[in-house]
């Protein structure tokens, strides 16, 4: 007898509230962490990205200021 249908006989075998179930404290802590996990990556992500493109737009003004001298002298 695989273990499926030994869940299976056992469960049927048990009389409860399957609407009473709930994860507890455990499941809303092990939620929440990985809530907060998520929140705090994205918030990393978000700094990064910002940090590239605000260095990309300062090369473009370094390299448009070159350009600009080259042209003068």
């Amino acid at each position: 007898m695989n273990a499926l249908a030994l869940g299976t006989l056992l469960l049927a075998d048990k009389d409860f509230d399957e609407n009473s179930v709930t994860p507890g404290w455990v499941g809303f802590a092990v939620t929440f962490g990985v809530a907060a996990v998520t929140v705090l990556i994205v918030i990393d992500m978000v700094r990064r990205v910002r940090r590239v493109r605000y260095r990309a737009e300062i090369r473009e003004q370094l390299e448009a200021e070159r350009a600009a001298e080259d042209r003068k002298g």
